[in-house]
């Protein structure tokens, strides 16, 4: 299946500019991160703050990676992952009835989440990631570049 290669771009710019600015407030705001983080209770006490200050990083960079084509395979594999773990997480919080702020977007207490609805979103995105895999693999490309 051949995808355009405007379409692929599209999806890797959206994808990449939503991590880019998920991570922004987090960068801004390690310490309320971790405390949300704190709240989804599945992390012990050890790695909170170590989560807190590298995901976001990680976010940003893989999202930046990602838009502007330069090892964007391994970004978009990154990303992809990230989105999988992000997933598991709200499904078990959303299992356990907990109604927490998922840390998507902002790092502020008062904005409770629709955890069902940032699955749903995951998901998608996760289907975006999908689609830049499938169209990336060109058993004829010798070297990884981007339109």
């Amino acid at each position: 299946m051949r995808l355009n290669k405007w379409v692929v771009l599209a999806i890797r710019v959206i994808i990449g500019g939503i991590f880019i600015y998920d991570s922004i407030d987090k960068i801004i705001h390690p310490e309320a991160f971790a405390r949300i983080v704190h709240n989804y209770r599945l992390f012990p006490p050890s790695l909170i703050n170590i989560i807190a200050i590298v995901v976001p990083w990680i976010e940003l960079i893989s999202g930046a990676l990602l838009i502007v084509g330069w090892r964007y395979k391994a970004a978009n594999l990154i990303i992809g992952g990230m989105l999988t773990a992000f997933i598991i997480a709200l499904s078990i919080s959303y299992i356990r009835g907990i109604n927490i702020n998922c840390g998507c977007f902002s790092t502020s207490a008062s904005s409770k989440s629709d955890l069902l609805m940032r699955i749903f979103e995951d998901i998608m995105m996760v289907t975006g990631c999908i689609i830049i895999g499938i169209a990336s693999k060109n058993p004829n490309e010798k070297k990884e570049k981007a339109p």
